[in-house]
């Protein structure tokens, strides 16, 4: 069935929305999710009754369903991140230059959200290990300048340098607090943040 990207994230919706609670979105409920009109939604509900993937029951309200046969794939969410260079969790080391990537398809076979802001970087060195990042660890990145106490972030420090550390902004510096007690914090008067900490892959064995 030849279906638009629109027409096909409505379907998506349709569907998850009735496993969920039973019934079908409204219109209005459609247009938000996708940000069209509900106009829109309405014409591309029409093409998707006449095309036969929707049914709907006249003169009830909420009464869409997918019609029967119609099988209605999941968006594909590949596991591929840029791998942008390496990290220090010990001392800090230059930022890596690297248009490599971590598949994590590769990895594990489950799959999982695409990450449209996130980036990987591959951890040296164990001053992060009480929080659970060890070296060799892959963190998971979401590309942002700004950070609350306690997130565990990536930042540029004035030297040039990048680190790995946990965030705290302090009276009169920042503090980037390790997570072993053989390495003493980094307080500098600025660094620049350049992302959170939001997921660590570790690869046990071959």
């Amino acid at each position: 069935m030849n279906l638009t990207p629109k027409q096909l994230k409505i379907l998506q919706l349709i569907r998850d929305y009735r496993v969920r609670r039973g019934y079908s979105p409204t219109m209005q409920e459609l247009a938000d999710e996708i940000g069209v009109s509900k106009v829109t939604v309405f014409e591309h509900v029409e093409a998707l009754i006449k095309k036969g993937a929707l049914v709907r029951e006249p003169n009830k309200a909420r009464s869409l369903s997918i019609a029967d046969g119609i099988a209605v794939p999941d968006e594909a969410r590949p596991l591929r991140f840029p791998l942008v260079g390496k990290i220090a969790a010990g001392h800090p080391i230059e930022r890596v230059s690297d248009s490599d990537e971590i598949d994590l398809t590769e990895i594990f076979s489950a799959r999982g959200p695409k990450g449209e802001s996130t980036f990987a970087l591959k951890v040296e060195g164990e001053s992060m290990r009480d929080e659970g990042i060890l070296d060799g660890d892959f963190v998971l990145i979401e590309r942002t300048q700004v950070a609350q106490n306690g997130d565990r972030v990536v930042a540029l420090l004035p030297d040039g340098s990048t680190t790995l550390k946990t965030f705290y902004k302090e009276d009169d510096h920042i503090r980037l607090q390790p997570a072993n007690p053989a390495f003493e914090p980094i307080r500098v008067k600025y660094c620049q943040v350049q992302g959170v900490v939001k997921g660590v892959v570790r690869r046990y064995g071959r």
